[in-house]
């Protein structure tokens, strides 16, 4: 969508200031202002100045986004409404000309799973290897144990400062999407294999997982964890740091976690994120029912 034309410098103006007030106000990510930023300004080349432009000028959009991905649209339709809602408190306009945008409805695909027999099976490799003394295969078993473990993000993994990791503490201190800092539990396995690590880990820096550059990427750790998968017999395409996470979520919801709790493992700025892993099967549901509902106990 590029529409060619060129953007009014107030446009510009109010687009930093809604930015700005994005930052400050809600500690939206970098990368999440820069798409904003391309977002408003493709939307002003389209429709024009963003201040006045009635809703006829709105509908073009709507038109010029017709071939982009749903996900896509829904992200340009969403920055174009909060910087609409922003001009309306800022007194800028009155009315709200975003109402005649019309936003896809994306189908919300569930994340793949893995089952606790496939986890177990990737652990026990990963074990396996790191019985010796080989840095590298105890970073690895360290990687599947926070990954499964604690559910950690795998940008929020590569990226842990070594202050993160508390002296007695069984918790990590982790930033997350926005610069959100949340405490996450680490489980005793997961314990032993970071003071496995650090007693290995020779090189100079500021970060856990170092690099020659700063830290690990996240592209090295999903080929690890890709690779290990195969070693385990499972298949490489169905596993990576994002299905551990989900494995994470997943199998903890079945086990009875309060999904609020779960909200604030996952470090989820919103509660409806967290309501895609409540797709248990029907029987898991009847049978939680029938076990902890206060009339079942009168049944019995």
């Amino acid at each position: 969508m590029t529409g060619g034309a060129a953007i009014r410098s107030d446009n510009r103006e109010l687009i930093e200031r809604f930015l700005s007030a994005m930052a400050a106000e809600r500690g939206a990510a970098r990368n999440t202002i820069l798409a904003y930023r391309r977002d408003l300004e493709q939307a002003a080349e389209v429709v024009g100045d963003l201040a006045t432009a009635e809703k006829r000028a709105f509908e073009r959009l709507t038109s010029a986004l017709s071939e982009a991905a749903p996900a896509t649209v829904a992200r340009k339709i969403s920055a174009v409404r909060q910087f609409c809602d922003f001009l309306r408190e800022e007194g800028i306009r009155e009315d709200d000309p975003s109402t005649a945008l019309r936003a896809p409805t994306p189908a919300r695909n569930l994340p793949k799973i893995l089952s606790v027999g496939q986890v177990d099976r990737l652990l026990e490799r990963a074990e396996e290897e790191a019985t010796g003394d080989e840095p590298r295969k105890v970073r690895q078993l360290l990687f599947v144990e926070l990954l499964y473990g604690s559910g950690l993000r795998a940008s929020e993994m590569v990226g842990l400062p070594l202050a993160a990791v508390p002296r007695d503490a069984p918790f990590l201190t982790v930033t997350g999407k926005g610069g959100q800092t949340r405490l996450v539990p680490i489980s005793g396995r997961a314990r032993i294999a970071l003071s496995r690590w650090l007693l290995l880990r020779k090189v100079q820096s500021r970060y856990l997982f170092p690099s020659r550059a700063t830290h690990i990427s996240r592209i090295r750790l999903y080929q690890i964890i890709k690779e290990l998968a195969g070693r385990a017999g499972l298949p490489m395409e169905k596993v990576s740091p994002h299905v551990l996470r989900h494995a994470f979520a997943t199998h903890l919801l079945e086990g009875g976690a309060d999904l609020r709790v779960l909200q604030t493992l996952l470090g989820h700025a919103d509660i409806a994120t967290t309501q895609i892993y409540t797709h248990l099967d029907a029987a898991r549901l009847v049978e939680l029912v029938n076990q902890r509902h206060p009339l079942a106990k009168r049944d019995g």
